[in-house]
This record gives C-alpha cells, structure tokens and sequence, in this order.
C-alpha cells in the first residue's frame, strides 16, 4: 500500500492555479472591489480585494470590505488602535500570536485590541470576506511583521499533513 503525504503548501499552490483561472466570487451583498494595491498586497499570501465602504472622513469611521481568495492571508501585524472585523461571507480565520485561531463565519465579530499581533484570512477552500472597522483612526497605525508561512496556517486552519492510502 502506498502512503502519500499532502503537504500543506499543496493548498496553496493549487489555489494559486485555480485562482488565476477565476474572477473574485461575490459572498456577500457588499462590493468585492479591487485588487489590492502593491503597497498592501506585499503583505498577503495570496489575493485579497478592497473595497472602502465609507469615504467621509469626518465621520472618523472607516470601514471597508476585504475579500479573500481561498488559502489568503495577511502577514502578521497589529494595530495602534485596534480593529474590529466583521465575517459577512464565506468562511476564514482570525489568530492573535500565542492564541488558538478561531473559525470565522458570517455573522461573527473580532474586537481586536490595540497593538495585539495577529492575522486572519480564508480558509484553504473558501473565500472570505470580512469589514474592517479601524478604530481610532486618527493615530491607527499598522505593523507588520512576517508572514504566516504554510506550516503556521496549516497548523491554524486544521489543514496539517493528511496521510493518504491508496
């Protein structure tokens, strides 16, 4: 009997090719947007999409909607004022350092407090969308540090090496 080992970086690859093949999917009733822009997609594995909700700044709320491609996520980082995400379609990830990730689904709510590092993203086989609440967004500013690499997201997302009979 032959024994194989799927390796967690098997997913992403595939996704990879599947993706190029594949326009964003709409998974919630809130626009998917664009790609991200350079001086944000170097901080993603994978393809994510922005679209900013809100545009008046005097209401000192910005919201906006970030798709994810399955298997994308974002380095990890953190927030000077905090963030709050809001799951509003398909399925993703949310992990503070030194925490268990936590599943997320529509509906669900992350209140990320300031300066805490951590990452989120879709799962290996769905895409993902989520709202982004900047609070404090006068003096919010981003860290970012180093990516999720594949054994972190594996280990994360319940996707660790499978052994396979044939």
């Amino acid at each position: 009997m032959a024994v194989a080992m799927i390796l967690p970086n098997y997913y992403n690859s595939l996704n990879a090719q599947n993706m190029e093949k594949k326009s964003p999917e709409q998974t919630s009733a809130f626009p998917t947007g664009d790609k991200l822009p350079e001086m944000f997609s170097q901080y993603f594995i994978g393809q994510a999409y922005l679209a900013r909700l809100t545009q008046n700044k005097d209401l000192n709320c910005p919201i906006s909607n970030v798709t994810f491609e399955p298997g994308c996520r974002n380095n990890w980082h953190s927030h000077t004022g905090g963030q709050i995400l809001v799951a509003v379609g398909g399925k993703g990830y949310y992990q503070a350092r030194g925490e268990a990730a936590r599943l997320l689904l529509p509906g669900d709510v992350v209140e990320i407090p300031a300066n805490v590092e951590h990452w989120h993203g879709a799962a290996p086989d769905s895409w993902f969308s989520h709202l982004a609440i900047e609070c404090n967004p006068q003096t919010n500013e981003n860290t970012w540090l180093e990516p999720v690499d594949d054994k972190q997201y594996a280990e994360a997302t319940g996707c660790q090496n499978e052994v396979v009979q044939e």
